[in-house]
């Protein structure tokens, strides 16, 4: 399958914004795999894709923040290891059942974590006393949502952030810090399955990996630099967007 020059910067284009949103809130997904649908990629292939260019941006963005050291490596690296491992059994389950019950499920959540931010204008404003350990999030939260990333995926930053936000008693900067370490991780995982096992339109993917990488770039400077002002109001949108999309696709 061939592609013209103006579908590949349509690509950059829509992956660039992917990029910059998915950073802040999660969700970039929402825009890309329609795009990659849109232009003729095969649905399979679309996913498979998909994993590899949101890789550039998730990483971008976790070693941003790694570098920024608002994340400590050393102190999560359980958490890696589960998200990791949950993130290859959800691919593995997901080549195995029907996903589509999720689309059911999935939005209801969202909604709920839309509302959570709209009306709890203080959430994630300052740390707070963590409720349980990082050994129980890293074999619960960590490797579920980690499953999830790998068997459906949207809003899998959400998910992670309202985790370290509820059960860590992380601020929503740091919270938005460790879930973009953590989807990287999730992302690679799935990405390295899919390598085997699905098609990967590579001309495709490394084109929108760069668009990635300059979205995320922008949004990791912006969630350091304007914090809860910027996270708020974008996992709202996002949220309900994704919510919206799932009840009507």
């Amino acid at each position: 399958m061939e592609f013209t020059v103006e579908i590949f910067l349509l690509l950059f284009f829509v992956a660039f914004i992917a990029g910059l949103i998915d950073t802040i809130a999660g969700g970039g997904g929402l825009l890309t795999i329609p795009t990659l649908l849109y232009v003729g990629i095969p649905p399979a292939a679309a996913l498979a894709t998909n994993k590899l260019q949101g890789t550039f941006g998730s990483f971008t963005a976790a070693m941003y923040f790694i570098r920024k050291k608002m994340v400590n490596i050393k102190e999560i690296k359980l958490m890696l290891i589960f998200t990791f491992l949950g993130a290859i059994l959800g691919v593995f389950t997901l080549l195995q059942i029907d996903a589509s019950i999720l689309k059911q499920v999935i939005p209801i959540l969202l909604i709920i974590i839309g509302f959570y931010f709209l009306f709890s204008p203080s959430v994630g404003a300052i740390d707070k006393e963590k409720r349980i350990s990082i050994i129980v999030f890293s074999f619960t939260l960590a490797f579920g949502v980690g499953f999830y990333d790998g068997f459906f995926g949207p809003a899998t930053g959400s998910f992670f952030a309202i985790g370290f936000i509820a059960l860590l008693g992380f601020n929503l900067t740091k919270a938005t810090a460790h879930a973009k370490v953590l989807n990287f991780v999730s992302n690679i995982s799935s990405l390295c399955f899919f390598m085997f096992f699905g098609k990967i339109y590579w001309s495709i993917g490394l084109c929108m990996g760069v668009g990635q990488i300059c979205g995320a770039l922008i949004g990791a400077r912006l969630v350091l630099k304007n914090g809860q002002k910027i996270i708020r109001p974008i996992i709202v949108i996002i949220s309900f967007a994704i919510s919206i999309k799932l009840f009507f696709s």
